[in-house]
């Protein structure tokens, strides 16, 4: 008979709530026994869901992190928190799923590694894209030699019009003094699977970006300063009404779908309760006079030790999300689009393979987000505790590497010089 890991949750917003409902979905393996969370009313929902005891609620972190209360603990709150919650949840013993970013100061970071060394359980950070089948295959492609030797990466995060309004204009990410610089909150997924794909670590950054154009002297004449009152409410691409209302009619009324049931986290979802959480919360405030201050377009450029060169581009002024690359090789190409859904090997001189992402995807796990990574990653920190052979690819420590990637390319915007990501060199 399987081992069923006992779970707590700290911090049950989309992600954390994410990755407890797959878990629900598996008695034989997990028993969510204890959550936390600031919000009452999401303690209250999945205290229900998940028949957690009224005994086990908390919405203060620190009577919750007073005692061991399960083998897992998931930390799903915001990045500045993550560090001292996680430090503590390791001498209290717990193994640790961890979201990212994991923090945008260095010294917490070291700090973090540090106590991981008196406390070596096993830590999983969700870079969940390293577990999605199409960043694999690309993975299996380059460890082939499938073009021979990579000599150069173009790489572009496309974060979407909408997706930039949601979350880093409207949303918890806005503000790089409150989570972390866009650099690292977008793109720590891209970072990550960069480093992971060149197999070296990064020697020097240099990277230019700005907040260019969701500022106040944009925003159209006469406009109100929210949407629900605003004469632009149904033809600006920005307006709440479309991000909440038409792009939610447009994914066939979902009763409970990120980012509509972050707007209105009172479920299931209908267009009055989502039109009445924008007319009154901060997704409906006018792009153009918010709070926000993090950019909205940056470019990274990165040389690794091995030599190879690698040029990131994030931009939030694409039509749709996902991202795109091309790797060149010695001996041929390969050429990838999440969104237009494949990956295409060229190697010169023959006829170009391409393989269709969805086809990749295992059908019993998409549903849970980023084409089955969510449920790999999950599970492979339950295989580590279980199954002790088993071994994860996103540990404490090759997750700082690319944090620190971030840090640099975040100095060298600010600064305008190329910056050595290991002081040592």
């Amino acid at each position: 008979m399987a081992n069923v890991a006992k779970v707590a949750i700290l911090g049950c917003g989309a992600r954390g709530a994410g990755y407890g409902k797959h878990m629900f979905s598996n008695p034989d393996k997990y028993k969510i026994v204890s959550i936390c969370d600031i919000n009452t009313k999401i303690l209250d929902r999945y205290s229900k869901e998940w028949g957690v005891d009224s005994a086990n609620l908390f919405t203060d972190e620190n009577e919750f992190l007073k005692e061991k209360r399960a083998d897992i603990l998931v930390i799903g709150t915001q990045d500045r928190d993550h560090v001292r919650m996680c430090i503590k949840a390791l001498e209290l013993g717990y193994h640790i799923l961890l979201e990212k970013p994991i923090s945008p100061i260095k010294e917490e970071l070291l700090a973090l590694l540090e106590t991981h060394k008196k406390h070596p359980q096993n830590v999983v950070v969700c870079h969940v894209l390293r577990y999605a089948p199409a960043f694999v295959k690309i993975k299996e492609l380059l460890s082939s030699k499938a073009i021979g030797e990579l000599r150069l990466i173009e790489w572009t995060e496309q974060v979407a019009f909408w997706h930039q309004a949601h979350s880093f204009v409207r949303g918890n990410w806005r503000r790089d003094d409150q989570t972390s610089p866009m650099i690292m909150q977008k793109c720590c997924h891209d970072l990550d699977l960069l480093q992971y794909y060149v197999g070296d670590k990064c020697e020097s950054v240099y990277s230019t970006g700005d907040l260019s154009f969701f500022k106040e002297e944009f925003q159209p004449e006469g406009a109100a300063d929210n949407c629900y009152d605003c004469k632009y409410r149904n033809t600006c691409p920005y307006s709440a009404e479309y991000g909440y209302i038409e792009r939610w009619h447009e994914k066939g009324d979902p009763k409970d779908l990120w980012p509509f049931n972050v707007c209105c986290s009172d479920v299931p979802l209908t267009e009055e309760k989502l039109r009445e959480a924008y007319r009154t919360n901060q997704y409906g405030k006018c792009v153009f006079k918010c709070d926000n201050c993090v950019v909205d377009n940056q470019m990274v450029n990165m040389k690794f030790k091995n030599g190879v060169k690698v040029n990131l581009t994030m931009t939030g002024f694409t039509a749709v999300p996902g991202r795109k690359a091309t790797f060149y090789g010695t001996l041929g190409e390969i050429r990838f689009d999440d969104f237009a859904d494949f990956i295409e090997v060229v190697e010169f001189g023959k006829t170009p393979v391409r393989y269709n992402i969805s086809e990749l995807v295992d059908t019993d796990k998409a549903g849970y987000g980023h084409g089955g990574g969510d449920v790999i990653m999950v599970d492979s920190l339950y295989d580590m505790i279980y199954n002790k052979d088993s071994k994860v690819t996103t540990s404490l420590e090759a997750s700082v590497e690319s944090h620190l990637m971030a840090l640099c390319a975040e100095e060298s915007r600010k600064s305008g010089n190329v910056v050595k990501v290991h002081e040592e060199e």
